[in-house]
């Protein structure tokens, strides 16, 4: 990455508490694989629920995103983790518990390019950050009044990043990377963010950050397959309704230093680049896997992760 290019970024970013790296990744050399890694995927599952009689179909004639829009329209929550690169933040967790880790979804964590913007923007120890998820956004019109629901059918309500991690990780600097696998527009459900919003502090979350709170200009931020949009853990932020006739695929990352608490201290990170212990860099998706499900395994024989969520019983003005 060039010095013009460079500062760019490290300016839009310092400036607004976000910047878009457009065509980051190439559609046919990184993207082609999440897809064909998902579709492999779908097709496992709606196999087994179909067996079980959970879905009434398994809508083979539809192509990857119209089946993918379909399905994700019928299935709970607890069906929809199998979709997801993390653990459920929370629930009663069990060796069955589903946690998706591919070698395709690993590649994209580690991708050079990408972990080249992170070095850029807080420095050489790159920690993966165990915070993260894979989203498909199918369109509003699928739903269907006897679907059971779940988070991949609603709007992102409006926070910080800061706010939905223990307070222990305040001090962290942990960065925010939302990669789209398919176009990001007004119309799917692309995100919003409010520029310059990182130098304000922390704002109260109730379901979302109140009105008055998030007063300022807010500005979506469509993006082409392949871009990137990077942000600071006190931007605040949201997503739109999906009122188009497709799917919104994206892929929500996180980073941090090396040595820092994480936000999800339960949850297995890893060294994803490192100029001064390189020995460290994790380099295998199986060893990634190996992780999550010794993590899945520590916390079976609890039953559930002890979250600490800084607003659940606080007295909150600004929620009445």
């Amino acid at each position: 990455m060039n010095y013009k290019i460079s500062t760019a970024i490290r300016e839009e970013f310092d400036r607004n508490g976000y910047v878009v790296v457009a065509n980051l990744l190439d559609g046919e050399l990184d993207l082609k694989p999440v897809f064909d890694d998902y579709t492999a995927l779908l097709d496992e599952l709606i196999t087994c629920w179909h067996a079980k009689g959970t879905l009434p179909s398994t809508y083979r004639d539809l192509p990857f995103n119209r089946r993918a829009a379909t399905v994700i329209s019928q299935i709970s929550n607890e069906q929809a983790y199998h979709l997801d690169i993390s653990l459920p933040k929370v629930a009663v967790y069990s060796q069955e518990t589903p946690v998706h880790t591919s070698e395709a979804t690993f590649k994209l964590l580690t991708h050079p390019r990408l972990l080249d913007v992170v070095e850029l923007l807080i420095g050489l120890e790159i920690y993966s950050n165990p915070i993260q998820h894979a989203r498909i956004k199918p369109p509003e019109s699928v739903r269907t009044p006897d679907a059971p629901g779940n988070g991949y059918l609603e709007a992102t309500p409006w926070h910080q990043d800061q706010g939905v991690i223990t307070a222990d990780a305040d001090e962290t600097d942990i960065l925010s990377v939302w990669i789209a696998v398919t176009d990001a527009t007004e119309e799917n459900g692309c995100l919003c963010m409010i520029p310059g919003s990182h130098r304000e502090g922390l704002a109260p979350h109730c379901f979302e950050i109140p009105g008055k709170f998030r007063e300022n200009f807010v500005t979506p931020v469509p993006m082409k397959a392949g871009s990137a949009v990077f942000f600071h853990r006190l931007t605040k932020h949201s997503s739109l309704p999906n009122h188009s006739d497709d799917i919104r695929f994206s892929f929500d990352l996180r980073y941090s230093r090396i040595g820092m608490p994480t936000g999800r201290d339960e949850f297995p990170g890893f060294v994803a680049r490192s100029s001064q212990h390189p020995e460290n860099v994790l380099t295998d998706h199986r060893q990634w896997t190996a992780l999550w499900h010794d993590a899945r395994s520590h916390l079976a024989t609890r039953g559930q992760m002890n979250f600490r969520s800084r607003w659940r019983g606080v007295n909150q003005p600004d929620c009445a």
